[in-house]
């Protein structure tokens, strides 16, 4: 650590203490060649700071990067990709996020301990065939982009894109030709979800969509599936081989939640909704079920909890207004993720008012498995995801409308020991299948046929770290 050159003469001081830094320099520890202890303590640190870096520097070497593509909202609104992204975060994968830019720019995920985010804003907005293909041609640009950016400067050697839009499949091509792999994450049925937001569909964009989304599936090295039905659509519609379909759910983990206690639910009997409010959400049944419920019952010991936002919030405001609901009906906004669980904790029913569709009848509700995981018993239409998710902790009605979710609800407010056995087969169901530790290791494996981790970091497990996030994404 201490070297005196061949030339030095010691005759009356000690010869002056250097330090080699990380990069090969010498460094003199003590000015006007004088040595004192500070300075001897000073190399010792320098020494080891640089060895410090060495080493960090091999470990990030070794963590194999890659990137992940969502673009139909920013990463720190997607419980999903945030989980995802922690959990290959703790196997020993180096994750950056390409997104849309939120309300602020944010340089790393919020919770993670490295996840870098790189950002675009996107200026087109609307409901109509040519501003969402104006909105998808931009992300296609901007997720390009970045991606070539951070293959070519960043090492990046696969990614994963999480749809909605299906049109990444031509940047899919070129990854697989030059062996980088691709997972596509299946989150929505594009020509499903295209019929249930038009009115009158146009066949032309349903045939595009369904083969974009053939491509998106068959340049994939590995596609990842939201539940069963998505999972045979993959191998049918998609042409996909079973061992390259794993299915991954959504939801959180048992170690974000603490097990419900019968003291959670005291009180008043709440019903509450929690999602986004758009058209295709049809949250104005669960406000006219709340209309039918107080000539049932009354007015007293029970209320209707929104917890969201979305475009038909103001049209639903109005509605209570109008129809003199405001004792009974209470709108929160978007709320962050301790205050959904606040309130789920302290309510005594989930309603999803989904009703059925093409789409909706195969996807999975992230708000029900959410309900589930605080033991809350579920009143939905009886959709055969929605059944396969929730199971006996689910009160199914036939077509959705105001009064068969009013007669539901009615009946099981009065009922403690049905309520008692739901909420115990939601939490039992939870914590054994729906948990996102079950889901995480499905989801590792996939990204380890893709990508195999070196030996030094492949023993890694993901951490059950909490989700600093908003209010549940309403669909798969």
């Amino acid at each position: 650590m201490f070297r005196v050159p061949d030339s030095t003469i010691v005759t009356e001081r000690p010869p002056v203490p250097v330090a080699v830094s990380g990069d090969g320099t010498v460094d003199r520890c003590c000015g006007a060649g004088r040595w004192s202890p500070e300075g001897a303590s000073m190399a010792v640190e320098q020494a080891r700071a640089g060895r410090q870096a060495r080493a960090t520097n091999t470990r990030q070497a070794r963590r194999p990067h890659v990137a992940i593509a969502v673009v139909n909202l920013p990463v720190e609104k997607d419980r999903r990709v945030i989980r995802e992204c922690l959990a290959l975060e703790s196997a020993g994968y180096r994750v950056t996020v390409i997104c849309p830019r939120g309300e602020r720019r944010l340089r790393h995920l919020p919770g993670s301990r490295d996840t870098a985010i790189r950002s675009f804003r996107q200026p087109f907005a609307g409901d109509g065939v040519l501003s969402f293909a104006a909105e998808f041609a931009w992300a296609f640009l901007w997720v390009a982009w970045h991606l070539a950016v951070l293959v070519l400067r960043h090492r990046v050697v696969a990614a994963q894109v999480c749809n909605p839009p299906d049109v990444f499949w031509p940047l899919a091509m070129v990854m697989r030709a030059t062996g980088r792999g691709w997972i596509f994450d299946h989150h929505d049925l594009s020509p499903e979800l295209y019929a249930c937001k038009t009115a009158t569909p146009r066949p032309v964009v349903t045939r595009l969509l369904t083969w974009f989304e053939r491509l998106s599936m068959r340049f994939a090295s590995e596609v990842v599936s939201t539940n069963e039905s998505y999972r045979q659509i993959a191998l049918t519609r998609g042409r996909c081989r079973p061992e390259r379909v794993t299915i991954v759910r959504n939801g959180p983990a048992a170690g974000e939640i603490a097990a419900p206690t019968s003291a959670d639910a005291a009180g008043d009997r709440r019903i509450v909704y929690v999602g986004v409010i758009n058209e295709q959400d049809h949250v104005d049944r669960a406000v006219l079920a709340a209309e039918r419920l107080t000539a049932r019952r009354g007015r007293d010991g029970w209320e209707l909890v929104i917890a969201g936002d979305g475009e038909c919030l103001p049209v639903l405001r109005a509605m209570v207004d109008e129809r003199g609901l405001g004792d009974v009906v209470r709108f929160t906004g978007w709320l962050q993720a301790p205050e959904v669980d606040a309130l789920l904790r302290g309510a005594t029913l989930g309603i999803q008012p989904d009703v059925f569709s093409d789409m909706t009848n195969l996807s999975t509700m992230a708000k029900t498995v959410e309900y589930m995981a605080r033991g809350l018993p579920v009143v939905a239409v009886d959709l055969l995801e929605t059944r396969r998710t929730a199971g006996d902790a689910g009160r199914y009605v036939p077509t959705g409308s105001a009064d068969e979710f009013a007669e539901a609800l009615d009946e099981l407010l009065d009922d403690q020991s049905r309520l008692a056995r739901m909420r115990a087969v939601a939490r039992e169901r939870f914590t054994s299948v729906l948990a996102w530790e079950h889901q995480a290791a499905a989801y590792l494996d996939a990204w380890r046929r893709v990508v195999p981790l070196p030996v030094a970091t492949a023993a890694a497990q993901p951490a059950d770290r909490a989700v600093p996030v908003a209010s549940p994404r309403h669909s798969s």
